[in-house]
């Protein structure tokens, strides 16, 4: 299995005329990311030039690239084997060593790299400070020397420019202006490359500066309409923006420009992003159809059937949680694999939609000890996941940990479900009354409330001395169009029941009738619509 990282693009050789052209082309396609297609080329390098250390330097970042550190690992050694003295695949092995951690025997082969290239080699000097910058274990102070060094050899290299901007960048991520200067100077060397004004572009992105960020792209596009990654990020960009509709459209542009597996995968992540989850279950299903094993379409898979939207029914939830159980499967046989607290949450979700509520929330609160971030979101599921399984005085007590003492914390969903697990659970009904009453300050609107805080009221007047429901099932009434009564049969009839019970007793038989009319109209076999007509008051 392999690790899966999200990287920038990394920079390709621009000077060095010693490359054929086919090399060149590879690089290009893989610097598109059209992953399969570079590869094949590599491959046709390989096979007519066995020994040429570059071919397998640049046939490992193809893979490295894509985040397949184990098979870039592969080509970077095999380089090395048939190419001593060839410097950049002691890069390629050092970076992997250092994305994994071990720093110590990186820093060898980036020493032996260096002392190949006489400490001149100003590509070994930009791929070396390229792992500095991009991993998670940064070491942005040895970049920027790199870099220096590299810009005093080759001041007019565009590539250590980039690199320098996204150096400058992660040091000072709240300063863009050092970094515009940068990629602006690269723009200046390379004006017929694209990549510049796309990193200016995901600059201004991440400042969400979305109108400046968006006709950079254009721009980048206008410069080399066949740069898929500038129709990636714009897409990225429309999703930010809520503009779902604009930014399928440019993810399905970059489609066209590079319909690879790996392109699709992307795809199908990039609508589990965009909340499509229906689109994205065909687009995994149709992937693993073709062959395609990625455990990260299972995680898609799991997520998107954990969220399809409306009423699904258990083969579904059986089919993701059989998904996400792969992706586990899977992923668990990858060394240091870095699981997401989102990953346990849909897991835990999955477990509790199939009436495995215990287990689903062992899962869940993996989730918020992974993220406390998410704590309410993984705990309102959690509160749910109770509720389903009646288990109401430890859905209460999840509800007022997302209190946390302040009652602007709960969302009127919240009290909604927290009136629920008080009127069945411990019955305190005067609780329950409290929470509905929280429900409807918040939603005027909301009829099911009302009737709610009836059956509450109800429950704390059992012998009608006072009538304590009569308001609240009075007020729901009116916010049920009558046309819409069928759809909330039961509680629209519990209500008329009550009322029409309570205007007998104060001897008003005709607004009794009306209430017992419409029961009829909903109901024609109820019991005490049927005796009421058939008394002298009914009649």
């Amino acid at each position: 299995m392999t690790t899966k990282l999200i990287l920038l693009s990394a920079g390709v050789i621009a000077s060095s005329a010693s490359f054929a052209q086919t090399l060149q082309d590879a690089i290009a396609k893989s610097e598109n990311e059209r992953y399969q297609a570079a590869a094949a080329d590599f491959r046709a390098l390989i096979a007519k030039e066995a020994n040429k250390g570059d071919n397998y330097f640049y046939y490992g970042e193809n893979f490295f690239k894509k985040g397949d550190l184990d098979s870039a690992n592969m080509y970077y050694k095999k380089g090395a084997e048939l190419n001593a003295t060839y410097p950049l695949n002691y890069v390629g092995i050092g970076k992997v060593l250092w994305y994994k951690g071990n720093s110590a025997d990186a820093k060898t082969n980036f020493f032996k790299a260096a002392t190949l290239g006489a400490n001149k080699n100003t590509e070994v000097m930009r791929k070396t400070a390229e792992a500095y910058i991009n991993a998670d274990n940064k070491s942005l102070d040895e970049a920027i020397t790199l870099l220096n060094a590299a810009i005093k050899i080759e001041p007019k290299n565009a590539e250590t420019y980039l690199l320098m901007g996204d150096a400058l960048l992660e040091k000072n991520p709240t300063e863009g202006g050092p970094a515009i200067k940068q990629y602006d100077k690269f723009s200046e060397l390379n004006p017929k490359s694209p990549k510049g004004i796309l990193r200016a572009g995901k600059l201004y992105q991440r400042g969400r500066n979305y109108q400046l960020a968006l006709d950079l792209y254009k721009k980048a596009e206008g410069i080399d309409p066949t740069y898929a990654p500038a129709y990636r990020e714009k897409a990225e960009l429309y999703h930010l923006a809520g503009q779902k509709a604009n930014a399928v459209e440019s993810y399905k542009k970059y489609l066209e420009l590079n319909n690879s597996d790996e392109a699709r995968e992307r795809y199908a992540g990039f609508l589990v992003n965009n909340k499509q989850y229906t689109e994205a279950i065909s687009e995994v299903e149709g992937l693993q159809k073709n062959g395609n094993t990625s455990m990260y379409l299972d995680r898609y898979l799991g997520y998107s059937y954990a969220e399809l939207p409306g009423k699904v029914d258990t083969a579904a939830y059986r089919k993701g949680l059989n998904a996400i159980s792969k992706f586990f499967d899977k992923s668990a046989a990858t060394p240091n694999f870095k699981y997401l607290a989102t990953d346990y949450k849909y897991k835990g979700l999955l477990l509790a939609k199939l009436g495995k509520d215990s287990l689903g929330i062992i899962e869940m609160e993996k989730a918020i000890a992974q993220d406390p971030k998410m704590t309410n979101d993984v705990l309102r599921e959690v509160a749910k996941a109770y509720l389903k399984s009646k288990k109401y005085a430890k859905a209460i007590e999840t509800y007022e940990k997302i209190m946390g003492g302040d009652p602007k914390n709960l969302s009127g969903q919240d009290y909604f479900e927290m009136g629920r697990a008080y009127y069945f659970g411990p019955k305190d009904f005067v609780k329950s009354d409290t929470c509905f009453s929280k429900v409807t300050q918040s939603i005027p609107t909301f009829a099911t409330a009302y009737f709610w805080r009836g059956k509450a009221n109800v429950q704390q007047d059992l012998k009608n001395e006072k009538w304590l429901a009569k308001p609240h099932y009075e007020k729901a009434l009116t916010l049920v169009k009558p046309e819409e009564r069928a759809g909330s049969k039961a509680n629209v009839v519990e209500a008329c029941e009550y009322l029409g019970y309570y205007y007998l007793t104060v001897k008003d038989n005709a607004k009794a009738k009306e209430y017992f009319t419409i029961i009829k109209d909903l109901d024609p076999t109820n019991k005490k619509q049927i005796e009421f007509f058939k008394s002298p008051a009914g009649k």
